[in-house]
């Protein structure tokens, strides 16, 4: 009986307390609370919002479901970032090691990709060897020894967030502001962390498609956040287009490799200082963000950031003496002159997806070889003739590249793109 009063109080908009909460996200972990009735208790959640409060004790009841990773009193700050995922986003491969030169400890936990946006987990492991899974006693020495790990997320960290994520995903509560903070601020608040940084990426290749719901969900995890004692700040950034050239799995460790050789695209280098200037600044590494970023500049210039790179993947069970292979290249020109006036993120993530470089649903397998790279951003101007995406397929896919000649859209007129970094939101006590 309390819990369907529970479910019909939070339906009618009004708040719950710490111990009803609590109540609800313990008795779904020990199987009190019945899925039927939890996703109910999701679907008021998204119809009728929770303020900063209650999200923040959602936020602590999903955490104490599992454990912490341990840490040592008098050890480094620990600091991490996360991303709400786009096309293309390979930053924390960059972030990680880039972070790590500066005295801090990065336990990076991450996930693998599903539909559009690819996984952190699933481009590493186009790497020969690579391990995301490693032992507590593993991570801990990788900390000491590195500096940084990416793994994945283990059954004993939020237990709870896991469960309720699955529930989210069939019963259309996906989008609820209130459950995303929880689910993703458990986790990192799992990792024990002194500061948090986040990429909230708005545009048509972005979960937010509209900057006012993406300041919304950041607004949201700072404020969390800082009830919860994890200093947070997010930027807001641009997503209407690919970050950087390459989009697949071994394609984005490719130009991973370029930029820690000092080449490679400018717009991912440029993101991955300024998240990474914003933590080491939060977590008073640094004076100011200016001096932290450049700080981190001379890192990447003097191979410091690739040092560490090669590190973190030899420990982790990882073989790269060199690029990645992969499939059969095809260029696809430009049909006339113009002005790159858009790119359709849906339709050249959903061709990755079909050459096996992206999941549907969670048992699909990844061909790390297949992807592509995309050589212009919106407001260049181009010549007929003019390369504008380069694919990577098999023979047996060959069909699939017709679908792509309309990525690129060209207009007569120049077009001016968006700022990468739209805004900065550094605090906020307002309810969502």
């Amino acid at each position: 009986m309390l819990t369907a009063s529970l479910i019909a109080k939070k339906r009618d908009g009004e708040t719950l307390n710490r111990e009803e909460i609590r109540f609800m996200i313990d008795g779904f972990v020990t199987g009190k609370v019945a899925d039927y009735q939890m996703s109910a208790f999701a679907m008021a959640v998204l119809l009728k919002g929770m303020d900063a409060e209650e999200i923040a004790f959602l936020t602590q009841a999903m955490l104490d479901s599992g454990e912490r990773l341990p840490r040592q009193a008098d050890g480094p700050p620990r600091v991490d970032k996360h991303s709400t995922g786009g096309l293309g986003d390979k930053v924390s491969l960059l972030l990680a090691p880039l972070l790590a030169c500066h005295g801090v400890h990065v336990p990076m936990i991450s996930g693998r990709g599903l539909g559009l946006s690819g996984g952190t987990l699933d481009k590493l492991e186009a790497i020969p060897g690579f391990q995301v899974d490693l032992s507590p006693e593993h991570r801990q020495q990788q900390l000491k020894d590195v500096g940084c790990f990416i793994v994945g997320a283990s059954d004993k960290i939020a237990p709870a967030d896991r469960r309720l994520y699955a529930l989210r995903d069939v019963t259309a509560t996906v989008e609820s502001v209130a459950l995303i903070t929880a689910s993703i601020l458990s986790k990192k608040l799992a990792a024990n962390l002194d500061a948090l940084i986040m990429d909230v990426k708005v545009g048509s290749a972005a979960f937010m498609k509209t900057e006012a719901d993406a300041v919304r969900l950041a607004q949201s995890i700072v404020s969390t956040g800082g009830f919860a004692g994890l200093p947070a700040r997010a930027l807001i950034t641009d997503m209407d287009q690919p970050l950087g050239e390459a989009v697949g799995n071994a394609i984005e460790v490719n130009e991973t490799l370029k930029l820690l050789k000092n080449k490679g695209p400018k717009e991912v280098l440029d993101l991955t200082i300024d998240l990474s200037a914003e933590v080491l600044h939060l977590c008073g590494r640094y004076g100011s963000v200016e001096e932290a970023g450049s700080a981190l500049r001379v890192s990447m210039q003097n191979g410091d950031a690739k040092e560490c790179f090669d590190r973190m993947i030899v420990a982790q069970g990882g073989k790269l003496a060199g690029p990645l292979p992969l499939a059969k290249p095809h260029v696809i020109e430009a049909s006339r002159d113009g002005f790159v006036a858009s790119v359709d993120c849906d339709m050249l993530g959903e061709y990755v997806v079909e050459l096996g470089g992206g999941r549907r649903v969670t048992t699909d397998k990844i061909d790390p070889s297949v992807g592509a790279s995309i050589h212009v951003r919106i407001g260049d101007q181009v010549r007929k003739g003019q390369p504008l995406l380069t694919t990577y397929s098999h023979d047996k896919d060959r069909s699939l590249i017709g679908k792509l000649a309309s990525v690129v859209e060209l207009s007569e007129q120049n077009v001016a793109p968006k700022p990468l970094v739209i805004c900065r939101i550094a605090e906020s006590r307002t309810a969502t």
